[in-house]
């Protein structure tokens, strides 16, 4: 089935796994993210590893090891957190890319605009201590 918006593994992974170690009180482990989001742990350390590297979160080594935040979680923006994963939102008109329009106006008049800008105005207004009471599903 077609999805009209549809965000990558990687993404799912930044998010839920950032708000994941945001309600948490300690150091959280790439297995216990890898639970929670149900992907693999190889790919969770690959995310989770730029994130480190991005600057939002800490990363210790060993046994006892594991992800915390680095900043405040009322300072982290899902936009932010899309943006290191997938790259800076184009505010582009044509949802094909296409340099050359074949019509005068184009057929989804100003939809993609009116998309894009609503997806960035919620993502932009979506930061981390705004799910620290939510609660997780059981499986």
């Amino acid at each position: 089935m077609a999805h009209i918006v549809n965000m990558s593994e990687a993404v799912s992974i930044a998010l839920h796994g950032m708000v994941f170690i945001t309600r948490s009180k300690g150091i959280v482990n790439v297995q216990e993210i890898a639970d929670v989001t149900g992907s693999s742990r190889h790919h969770v350390a690959k995310i989770m590893q730029r994130l480190v590297k991005e600057g939002y979160l800490f990363s210790q080594r060993g046994p006892a090891g594991g992800f915390s935040l680095r900043k405040k979680p009322q300072d982290i923006t899902f936009l932010e957190l899309y943006e290191i994963i997938e790259g800076r939102v184009d505010m582009g008109t044509c949802p094909f890319d296409y340099p050359y329009c074949p019509f005068e106006n184009c057929i989804f008049s100003d939809l993609t605009t009116r998309l894009t800008k609503e997806f960035l105005d919620y993502m932009k207004n979506q930061t981390l201590d705004k799910y620290l009471d939510w609660k997780y599903k059981a499986k």
